[in-house]
């Protein structure tokens, strides 16, 4: 789980600190996993050849320069280092078939890894609640409907009511990324890469801490390691 860097406000004293929400880790314990932190500055080899599965959290937005466009008004502070590590990250795990899974900016930032673009910002009061700042983390603001034959189906069903805290979307899937689950508006809320181990949703599920999603996840890493044990 790569964090994010901060210089302020410090952390301890005058240090800078890595953070990220407790709820991921104790997301992955639950899910049988055990979570590992993985620093900015670790090249992204080294670190997928030691990691099982690769899990991208929520946080700023991924650069627009990345995908093309140019930073909106609405981009807030922008976090360069760990655009660079975590595209690292993304393409080093696709080489291999490292499982991975995004959440939020790391739904969105995988999207890009693999050549596809993004709403930059979504308009408020039109559709969908997506930017439900004001409720508890695990308020489920909206519905998601999951396509049939998709591994969200088969985890959730028809449709799941989730939360959400986001602004930007998918807007052209990338390289063999397929959506499989949208809000009533159309919105992407999720997607899968054809082929691979790789799963971006929209909203926040590891504030139910129990959501199948990690059960997935931790699963699709015991069944790599056991495929290589046997090869």
């Amino acid at each position: 789980m790569p964090g994010r860097v901060t210089a302020g406000p410090p952390g301890f004293d005058d240090a800078p600190v890595d953070v990220y929400m407790g709820e991921y880790a104790a997301s992955v314990l639950a899910a049988g996993g055990i979570p590992m932190h993985l620093p900015l500055d670790l090249d992204p080899q080294d670190a997928v050849d030691v990691v099982d599965g690769l899990l991208f959290v929520g946080g700023a937005d991924v650069d627009p320069r990345k995908y093309g466009a140019v930073p909106n008004p609405r981009s807030g502070v922008l976090e360069p280092i760990r655009d660079k590590f975590e595209l690292g990250l993304a393409a080093c795990a696709l080489e291999s078939g490292t499982p991975m899974l995004g959440i939020c900016r790391g739904a969105q930032l995988l999207n890009v890894a693999l050549g596809g673009t993004l709403v930059a910002d979504l308009p408020t009061g039109v559709g969908e609640s997506h930017g439900s700042y004001a409720y508890p983390r695990a308020h489920r603001s909206h519905t998601v409907t999951f396509e049939h034959g998709s591994t969200m189906h088969a985890l959730y069903g028809e449709a799941a009511a989730v939360n959400s805290f986001h602004h930007q979307a998918v807007e052209q899937p990338g390289r063999d990324v397929f959506v499989t689950g949208r809000a009533s508006d159309g919105v992407v809320e999720s997607f899968e890469v054809a082929g691979r181990p790789v799963i971006g949703v929209q909203w926040h599920p590891e504030c139910f801490i129990t959501d199948p999603i990690f059960n997935w996840l931790v699963d699709a890493c015991v069944d790599r390691k056991l495929q290589e044990s046997a090869a």
